[in-house]
């Protein structure tokens, strides 16, 4: 055991020194694997922070209708009876003009442009919430709606948020397609990478050969030297994401403002992050032992 962890240690210092032996190369390569990774790493930060938000609103499936103007309490009673019977439908919430003016009052901004009206303009209206999230069953009940006397206007105020969540299913699936064609670029790149640093050692490893080395043991501080080169790439992309995202902050602060919202972008939970390098010092490493195998066999002592 202390032999195989001797070994192991000396790989990676071996692994340490190649990285630093041609530095500018070095930073080459992370750069290119950090840029690469950050279009992904990128879109993934902004599907986070758009799935936290969509999951903050209420998604409970709500019809609102609103009542044409002129009508009585008793007509608003047959009508709150005609919804409570209707099938699919869980609870009626009746929501009076002046009741509805209180609660826009106070919205940001709303009390200014309130008080220079002269009349209310809202309308009495329902608030209907469904049994379920059915889209059939909503826009069936959406239709049935609209045919009620009194009604001036149906809305399905739900609607949209499940286009949201169509679109963030839409959005992860794509971004998985980035990351695959990504990665693939990730290994190409280690693999060449690993390839130039075989020719470049050749006869250091034919030494080494002659002397007994195994394969073994020489591929070793190659596989530390790619995944090292691997993990630097992935933190160099959460740098490049995290500044993008300080940058960004910096006017959705401003924006976020003018509408009394929270629209600042919050930066990847620490085990994504981290999920992040492991993942990249993988694929490295994958490119590395593909590399290896592949050029390792025809460097053989003359």
């Amino acid at each position: 055991m202390k032999t195989w962890t001797r070994h192991h240690l000396l790989s990676l210092r071996q692994g340490v020194a190649r990285l630093f032996a041609a530095p500018l190369a070095t930073l080459a390569n992370i750069g290119v694997i950090g840029i690469v990774l950050a279009l992904p790493l990128g879109a993934y930060g902004l599907l986070v922070n758009l799935q936290a938000f969509s999951g903050s609103l209420p998604t409970e499936p709500q019809i609102s209708i609103f009542l044409a103007p002129g009508k009585g309490t008793s007509d608003h009673a047959a009508l709150e009876n005609r919804l409570k019977s209707a099938s699919g439908v869980k609870t009626v919430r009746y929501v009076s003009r002046e009741s509805a003016l209180a609660g826009l009052k106070r919205s940001p901004g709303m009390a200014e442009v309130i008080a220079s009206l002269r009349d209310n303009p809202l309308p009495d209206a329902f608030v209907v919430t469904l049994a379920d999230g059915d889209a059939d069953a909503a826009d069936r009940l959406e239709h049935e709606f609209r045919t009620l006397p009194g009604v001036a206007h149906v809305q399905v105020d739900s609607a949209w948020v499940r286009r949201l969540d169509t679109l963030l299913r839409l959005g992860r699936t794509a971004v998985l397609l980035l990351c695959t064609l990504l990665g693939f670029s990730l290994v190409a790149v280690t693999f060449n990478t690993i390839r130039l640093q075989v020719l470049t050692q050749r006869e250091e490893i034919e030494v080494s050969k002659l002397i007994g080395a195994t394969d073994a043991f020489i591929r070793r501080p190659f596989f530390y030297f790619g995944s090292l080169l691997g993990a630097c790439g992935g933190i160099t992309a959460l740098g490049v994401v995290f500044l993008g995202f300080r940058l960004l902050n910096r006017d959705l602060g401003q924006l976020g403002a003018l509408y009394g919202v929270d629209a600042s972008l919050r930066f990847l939970p620490l085990a994504d992050s981290m999920a992040v390098v492991i993942f990249t010092a993988t694929l490295s490493w994958l490119g590395t032992y593909i590399s290896v195998s592949r050029h390792l066999h025809s460097v053989e002592p003359r």
